[in-house]
């Protein structure tokens, strides 16, 4: 069964740091595209970084500059440094995999990120 586990996230003051990570199983991890979205109350999932098998990186307009994605496909594990975090990054954070060939979609169960101001 695949699957996606996150976890890293927590309470941080305005403009502190933290780090996600997202463990994927094998055969996930190595036929997707990973990436990060999170969701506030109130408001649509949205894309925040996305990073293909060879490393190639995206990011929403809201991040770039202060966060990184980037993955170790020894230990299928994809993360998400955030730093500067401001009180509007505050959300739940979801992994997700897109697998290549079937651009089927896969999620992890969320990880609250709160940003106290």
């Amino acid at each position: 069964q695949e699957e996606l586990v996150e976890s890293g996230g927590g309470l941080v003051q305005y403009g502190g740091s933290l780090r996600l990570s997202c463990a994927a199983s094998g055969s996930l991890f190595s036929s997707s595209v990973m990436g990060w979205y999170r969701q506030a109350p109130g408001k649509q999932r949205e894309l925040v970084a996305t990073i293909t098998r060879s490393g190639i990186t995206n990011y929403n307009d809201f991040v770039k500059g202060r966060f990184t994605i980037s993955r170790d496909n020894t230990n299928n594990t994809v993360y998400l440094q955030m730093n500067r975090l401001k009180p509007e990054d505050a959300a739940v954070y979801y992994c997700n995999a897109k697998t290549y060939w079937t651009r089927t979609d896969y999620w992890g169960q969320g990880t609250q990120v709160t940003v106290s101001s």
